[in-house]
């Protein structure tokens, strides 16, 4: 039997190695046996720690939810804040194809799904609470579930000449906002910060920030 510190090794080894492959390769790309070739495991060791890729996803999508916008932190407006990084999700989406198909995985998979339900659902109440009183924690709950599955499906779709990144943003944030009453002079001032953000630009800084932190949490380093 494995002592504690080689099983903590094991997982430690997994970990780094799948991150750095779906970021590498894409999710679907990546097989369970390049994962056991670049982790040094055998399949017993990975399928007693992780059942599943999946199980995988749900630890690095909870680690990236709490850690790629620390760049929007100074926004003191809540709802603005709100709308800046979602728009940074769905940009970031556009900007790497591995890491849109990490997040549209992550809103698909049903453990991590639920992951992010449960803690967008807090904060959504925190944020939208004013706009709705009386609601309870279940209705954001609820109401997370709905607006989850709006971001999923932007996120899916890429961009194009006519569905233009500003166009997605614009519209995800009309149905969103909406969805938590916001009125609409306080919309049209949020969509108008965001339209005048070099929304790529700091995406684009946000996913390299992301890439170095991945790199020292999981101890590895990206070859493209």
């Amino acid at each position: 039997m494995a002592s504690r510190y080689e099983k903590e090794d094991s997982k430690r080894r997994i970990l780094s190695a799948c991150v750095q492959l779906f970021l590498e390769k894409g999710y679907q790309k990546t097989t369970t046996v390049e994962i056991l070739k670049k982790a040094g495991v055998t399949p017993s060791t990975f399928y007693n720690i992780y059942h599943t890729k999946g199980s995988i996803l749900t630890e690095l999508t909870e680690f990236m939810f709490g850690n790629q916008f620390n760049i929007s932190g100074k926004i003191t407006n809540p709802v603005l804040l709100y709308a800046v990084e979602t728009c940074l999700q769905l940009t970031l989406a556009e900007l790497n194809e591995n890491l849109r198909e990490i997040y549209v995985e992550a809103y698909t998979v049903p453990e991590n799904i639920e992951l992010i339900h449960k803690k967008t659902a807090v904060q959504l109440q925190k944020i939208f609470a004013p706009y709705l009183p009386g609601y309870s924690a279940s209705d954001f709950y609820e109401m997370e579930i709905g607006t989850a599955a709006f971001m999923r499906g932007y996120m899916a779709r890429p961009c194009d000449m006519y569905f233009t990144l500003e166009r997605k943003l614009a519209r995800f944030l009309s149905m969103s906002l909406s969805v938590f009453k916001v009125p609409q002079e306080e919309q049209e001032a949020i969509l108008s910060y965001i339209e005048n953000l070099n929304i790529r630009e700091i995406a684009n800084k946000v996913m390299q920030q992301l890439f170095v932190t991945l790199e020292m949490k999981y101890e590895f380093t990206l070859t493209n």
